[in-house]
């Protein structure tokens, strides 16, 4: 059996980054072969995420964006909780990711999954072997690439995170910057789900008629009126869906008097230019992942079982 010192543990961890007892535990398996540890402690961490894979959920993480030439990339990786979304080592892969999806633009994520991270394994790899060192669940939820002139905002850690894209001549005009940073505060904001009147489905709509339809039959001050009169009502309400589910229907966060759309027809104006907002991509973190609720109590009588 090889004589494992202290030294050979330390520069297993400073290559893996793995626990110095996970360490020392594969390197006595592997009787002291240096790469026969690591293709271990991977094989081991490959397992362990496995299992959490299947048992977490992990409905905390980051939000990140990254700028790299004319390409812009933002991405949403999921954690169990808040301390792991700070971890710099976390952080730090997030960003890799980034550079990634920017340099080789996969299709979605499991494309993604498949790209290389590194000369020695693949993103998917590399993912099981954060878990394997981390102790929680990790996953890469969404990511959106974009080329062109782009203003991008996170808020807070990045709990949100927006990408406006733009059309326009003014590209080089300090006060368009100042101009498409507003854009994208609004976005963040007040999340919308569509750009504009023409992008909402026609499905949408009619589910949305009917059920202002309903509410007016519903009505007693309203229910006889004849029915021009209630589609009349119907596309007054309408009018309001638009306000507050097409961007640049939006009031204006800054000038209440102004919509979103009509702060861009003045600023090209004023800059004497031409500006069009092209399309936006707005992640939240966690958002529509339902969190697993835990009573303080229970979760402290299975800690404590049979002690």
């Amino acid at each position: 059996m090889a004589n494992i010192t202290a030294k050979d543990v330390a520069d297993l961890r400073a290559k893996t980054g793995i626990g110095m007892m996970d360490c020392k535990k594969a390197l006595v398996e592997a009787d002291g072969d240096m790469e026969a540890a690591i293709k271990i402690l991977r094989e081991k961490g490959e397992l362990k995420a496995q299992t959490k894979m299947a048992t977490r959920i992990a409905a905390d993480g980051i939000v990140d964006i990254l700028k790299k030439g004319n390409f812009t990339a933002m991405i949403e990786v999921n954690t169990e909780t808040d301390f792991v979304a700070k971890n710099e080592s976390f952080k730090a892969f997030v960003q890799d990711l980034l550079g990634i999806i920017i340099d080789k633009k996969p299709a979605d994520v499991d494309a993604l999954m498949a790209c290389a991270y590194d000369a020695e394994m693949t993103v998917d790899a590399k993912v099981k072997e954060m878990i394997f060192k981390i102790g929680e669940k990790i996953t890469v939820r969404r990511f959106a690439v974009v080329e062109g002139i782009t203003s991008t905002y996170i808020h807070g850690a990045g709990s949100i995170g927006v990408v406006a894209v733009f059309e326009t001549n003014l590209a080089d005009n300090p006060e368009f910057a100042v101009f498409a940073k507003n854009i994208a505060l609004q976005i963040g904001a007040y999340p919308t789900p569509y750009l504009c009147r023409e992008e909402v489905p026609a499905s949408v709509l009619e589910e949305e008629k009917n059920i202002l339809l309903a509410q007016i039959a519903n009505d007693p001050a309203n229910a006889k009126k004849p029915d021009a009169i209630k589609e009349k009502m119907v596309m007054g309400r309408i009018s309001k869906f638009y306000d507050n589910n097409c961007l640049v229907d939006m009031t204006y966060v800054k000038d209440e008097d102004l919509k979103v759309g009509q702060y861009v027809e003045k600023t090209a104006k004023e800059l004497g230019g031409e500006i069009r907002i092209a399309k936006f991509y707005r992640f939240e973190k966690g958002e529509g992942i339902q969190k697993r609720e835990e009573n303080f109590a229970d979760e402290i009588a299975k800690m404590t079982a049979g002690k």
